[in-house]
């Protein structure tokens, strides 16, 4: 939710993942800033805030900011821990980083749930291509797919198939420490790939000569969300043009955001 602060009321409930907090605007200021609580407990202070415009929210105490009011209760929920799992985050950001042989991966499909791939990208840590080829799927693209990445049938109608590119994508990323954001999705997207033009064995052996890592629950705990509902941070959009390349560019862009973290003194 982005509320509008000016029309928010002076003491209101908000159920934020199914659970209930309280806001209520000091008697002493005439800003529409909230103190937050959980029940009888104290999260912080919210203070309405405005950047060209756009109606927003800092935590008391960080200066940090979000756009939605939801967002923001959920940083005020965070746990005590966060700044060690961030640290920790940081920490295995730069590992990945420093690894010479890291190419970040990106698959556009032809949906969510069973998908093939229509489009494979790999870059290093640089961001130069190691691998980029339009896919034919042997099946069709759906529009909501269609919509996201713009990859119609028409484009990949005369576009090689998964098999005819297997030996230079094996040539790409075999010997490999490979990151991408949602593993489950795009490995899951190659190994079907893979048992359709050879077998589940022959899969197994051909993803095993990678060395995989998911960047999707790292970045969710890097911007520190908590969903209590879930009993853990929030995923987060990665955003991107979802072009696979620029896709790939786009997460050791957010590799590099974590990896800057300075962990705090002591921890």
């Amino acid at each position: 939710m982005t509320a509008d602060p000016a029309l928010l009321d002076d003491l209101f409930t908000q159920e934020i993942d199914g659970r209930a907090a309280q806001f209520v605007r000091p008697a002493d200021t005439d800003r529409h800033d909230f103190a937050v609580y959980d029940g009888d407990a104290f999260l912080g202070m919210l203070y309405s805030d405005q950047v060209l415009g756009t109606a927003g929210w800092r935590l008391g105490g960080s200066g940090e900011r979000h756009g939605a009011l939801d967002d923001a209760v959920r940083a005020l929920r965070r746990p005590r821990s966060w700044p060690r799992e961030r640290a920790q985050v940081a920490d295995w950001a730069r590992r990945l980083l420093a690894d010479d042989s890291l190419a970040a991966v990106d698959i556009e499909t032809t949906g969510l749930n069973g998908a093939w791939a229509v489009q494979i990208a790999a870059t290093d840590k640089s961001g130069t291509v190691l691998f980029d080829s339009y896919v034919n799927p042997q099946a069709e693209i759906e529009p909501g797919a269609i919509a996201v990445h713009k990859i119609t049938p028409e484009r990949v109608a005369d576009a090689p198939t998964f098999g005819e590119l297997l030996p230079a994508l094996s040539e790409a990323l075999h010997g490999r420490t490979c990151v991408a954001y949602n593993l489950p999705f795009d490995k899951g997207c190659l190994e079907r790939e893979l048992e359709r033009h050879s077998s589940a064995e022959v899969a197994a052996r051909w993803l095993g000569e990678c060395r995989w890592h998911d960047a999707m629950e790292p970045y969710a705990v890097w911007k520190g969300l908590w969903s209590v509902k879930r009993g853990r941070y929030r995923s987060q959009r990665l955003g991107g043009p979802h072009t696979a390349v620029e896709d790939c560019r786009f997460l050791l862009a957010r590799m590099q955001e974590m990896a800057s973290f300075d962990r705090p003194v002591g921890s």
